[in-house]
């Protein structure tokens, strides 16, 4: 049962790393923000960006939610294998 629970947790954990990336790189490029693939990035992340940054003071036009966002995923990766393990 453990071993489910850690390649589930292991699945999340990077699907939702690879989505975060894929974000901070198009928000790099000039693609359509209607454009299906990144409409869905957006609709993917944002629930877990949007509390980040309503609790991080502005930081003159950089946006670190990212970065706090898989510091916080790999934390709460780290503590479910802990209590799994």
């Amino acid at each position: 049962m453990a071993g489910i629970i850690v390649t589930f947790v292991n699945l999340l954990y990077w699907a939702f790393w690879l989505l975060i990336l894929a974000r901070v790189i198009m928000s790099f490029t000039r693609m359509d923000p209607y454009h299906p693939v990144r409409r869905t990035v957006y609709d993917l992340t944002e629930p877990i960006l949007a509390p980040i940054r309503r609790i991080m003071p502005t930081t003159g036009g950089l946006d670190f939610s990212p970065l706090i966002a898989l510091l916080l995923l790999e934390l709460l990766r780290t503590l479910v294998f802990q209590l799994v393990l």
